[in-house]
């Protein structure tokens, strides 16, 4: 399911990145993130659209962006799963005005803290233990690649049926 939503978000960011020079969602916004990077308009879209999609999974806690200085942790008024999500939601968007590839990356893991809130030490797990990994490319097509620990799988998105394809297992 964690995995559904975060293609949906996807599909949503392909959407705005291909009509990207036909509506005003070019250029900066004159913000830095936390790596000191230019804020592009792409970037807010993108980091709105992914927490949106994983706050509504029902299988988050709490989720880490490269565009917000703190984690996001979720309300218990939201139904909360036991997944911690850290996302690069728009990777590379400073490059969308010249049409080189960009895309968003993502890790999930395990809450392991005690206690029903997550904690910094349940997203500063090692790699190791992450449950799932992957990233999506926009680009001439729009791929969504992910590993869970057995193998990598590929899809690739087929806009006439807004649907993610295997096409490279």
């Amino acid at each position: 399911g964690l995995l559904t939503q975060i293609a949906l978000a996807a599909k949503v960011i392909a959407r705005e990145v291909n009509k990207a020079g036909l509506v005003n969602i070019l250029g900066f916004t004159g913000e830095h993130n936390v790596q000191g990077e230019q804020v592009t308009k792409l970037d807010v879209f993108a980091h709105n659209t992914m927490v949106e999609a994983l706050a509504a999974s029902g299988h988050v806690c709490a989720i880490a962006s490269e565009e917000v200085a703190e984690p996001i942790i979720l309300s218990p008024d939201h139904i909360r799963g036991p997944y911690v999500v850290l996302i690069d939601p728009l990777d590379g968007s400073s490059n969308i005005d010249i049409n080189i590839t960009i895309g968003s990356i993502f890790s999930i893991r395990r809450k392991t803290s005690a206690g029903p809130d997550p904690t910094t030490a349940d997203m500063l797990q090692p790699g190791t233990r992450q449950v799932a990994a992957g990233y999506v490319v926009y680009g001439s097509s729009t791929m969504f690649v992910y590993t869970t620990g057995h193998g990598v799988h590929g899809y690739t998105l087929d806009p006439s049926l807004g649907e993610f394809l295997l096409s490279h297992e």
